[in-house]
């Protein structure tokens, strides 16, 4: 009999302790083997690319026959990449035939490349051997095209803010400085029937902008401005709510503070600015965290993911109040949301 039944005898303990290492072990392998799978997919999208398989399936839907004979490609060899392709939905099928999905050809039209030619100057970033190149206008397209993946996102914003509630202001004047496609001023104007959006943004961004806007109804109660956002002239004490998303992460300092203070002068005595974006919190942050802060580095010529405190600074300068922040748990990219006042 075992005189402290709290206490394990030895037999158990070396069982448990035998079970815990078995454990760690398969951790460790299923992490190796998450790894090997990501950089494998990776491959056989870039397989695709190189051979032209890609290409062809941009214009249309092509049987594996009609693939081979094309491009002169091995039957075998096709057939498995196609269905590695299919597995992680980069490409469909429909009985014979292959498609690229829809998130293939965003890809094809927006990082083309898979990103290569971002990545490519990270170890040059990292070394100062490379030169800081990037492109602002190509930045901040492709966060128009993509902005779309942030609905439900936007769609809690739009709860924190309590847009539409008893406490809020009714029918809201909503200026979208840095539009993109408007997903997240649509959000919110969406919550109330009253509000209406003045969206800012260069004529790229305006087309998706108004896409978005129709698609849900609003295009009676959405007005456009053709401007970069720096220079933009939206007036003063006009609007209730001034949205900058996922803008001043993308702007150097001095850039960044310039728009804050534009957006600020902006608002009604009372109104609120809601900036969803990336930010350095205190906490560790997870891959999508970590790449998204990454990219804006790479992809900007100054741009860079400010800490709270730098932002907060920034907020009191332009001379709001009220600050409070929040991580937006339904985003897929790790965003959170500054949210703050005009006394």
């Amino acid at each position: 009999m075992n005189p402290n039944p709290e206490s394990p005898n030895p037999e158990q303990a070396q069982a448990n302790q035998a079970s815990a290492v078995r454990a760690a072990g398969d951790r460790t392998i299923q992490q190796y083997e998450n790894w090997m799978q990501t950089n494998a997919a990776a491959h056989l999208m870039r397989a695709a690319r190189q051979s032209g398989i890609t290409a062809r399936l941009r214009e249309k839907q092509h049987t594996l026959d009609e693939l081979c004979q094309s491009l002169s490609l091995s039957a075998e060899t096709t057939r498995l990449l196609l269905d590695g392709l299919v597995a992680i939905g980069f490409v469909e099928q429909y009985e014979e035939d292959f498609a690229l999905a829809r998130a293939g050809h965003l890809l094809c039209q927006y990082d083309d490349d898979l990103g290569d030619s971002r990545w490519e100057r990270l170890v040059g970033r990292l070394n100062n051997s490379g030169p800081a190149e990037a492109d602002a206008a190509a930045y901040r397209a492709r966060i128009a095209a993509t902005q779309w993946i942030h609905t439900a996102a936007a769609m809690q914003a739009a709860e924190i803010l309590d847009i539409g509630g008893e406490s809020a202001t009714p029918g809201p004047r909503i200026l979208d400085l840095g539009c993109g496609s408007a997903v997240w001023s649509c959000a919110f104007a969406h919550r109330d029937a009253g509000a209406t959006v003045v969206a800012v943004d260069d004529a790229a961004a305006l087309k998706a902008a108004l896409s978005t806007a129709d698609s849900i109804g609003l295009s009676d109660r959405f007005r456009t401005i053709e401007s970069d956002p720096l220079a933009a002239t939206v007036g003063e004490q006009q609007f209730d709510l001034v949205v900058l998303a996922q803008s001043l992460s993308g702007y150097s300092d001095d850039q960044a503070a310039g728009l804050l203070q534009k957006a600020a002068t902006a608002l009604k005595p009372g109104g609120r600015i809601a900036v969803p974006d990336f930010y350095l919190g205190p906490s560790r942050a997870g891959l999508k965290e970590s790449l998204g802060r990454l990219s804006v580095h790479l992809a900007t010529p100054e741009g860079r993911v400010r800490d709270l405190r730098e932002c907060q600074a920034m907020f009191l300068a332009a001379g709001l109040g009220e600050i409070q922040f929040t991580y937006l748990a339904a985003s897929e990219a790790g965003l959170g949301m500054m949210v703050a006042a005009r006394p």
